[in-house]
């Protein structure tokens, strides 16, 4: 069994598949910046508000998002040097950023939508409420 999700482990891997956080960090960073310019480094700390644990942020994937983000025209950065030390990427969210902002709040609600149904339909066919783990 996973212990992370309750699945069955095939090879080392859990079968069930978890939560696709490396896609799902995107809309997260989106709406970060949205509240207001920051660093890299303070954009991994909030990241606990969407329930990523530390153990589960790579900043080199935080990174990877925010370079992807940037050559799409979704983010800006520039060198920030005013608060003294070693200069900071300074991370800001463009107009065409905000607008996959909401694109992505559609899919998200969507997605939950059916996951909902999939979990009534799993409850009733189990006769549980209970979660599973």
């Amino acid at each position: 069994m996973c212990r992370e999700h309750g699945g069955h482990h095939h090879k080392g891997s859990c079968r069930c598949g978890g939560v696709q956080t490396g896609r799902f960090l995107q809309p997260c960073l989106l709406l970060l910046l949205h509240r207001h310019s920051t660093h890299g480094y303070e954009l991994m700390q909030s990241l606990d508000e969407f329930g990523f644990m530390d153990s589960e942020i790579d900043p080199g994937t935080v990174y990877r998002h925010l370079r992807k983000l940037e050559e799409e025209g979704l983010v800006n950065s520039s060198w920030d040097t005013e608060k003294g030390g070693p200069a900071k990427r300074l991370y800001k969210l463009t107009a065409e950023g905000e607008e996959l902002l909401h694109a992505w709040a559609v899919t998200i609600k969507s997605n939950i939508q059916r996951l909902e149904k999939f979990l009534t339909k799993y409850h009733a066919q189990f006769n549980t409420l209970e979660e599973r783990g």
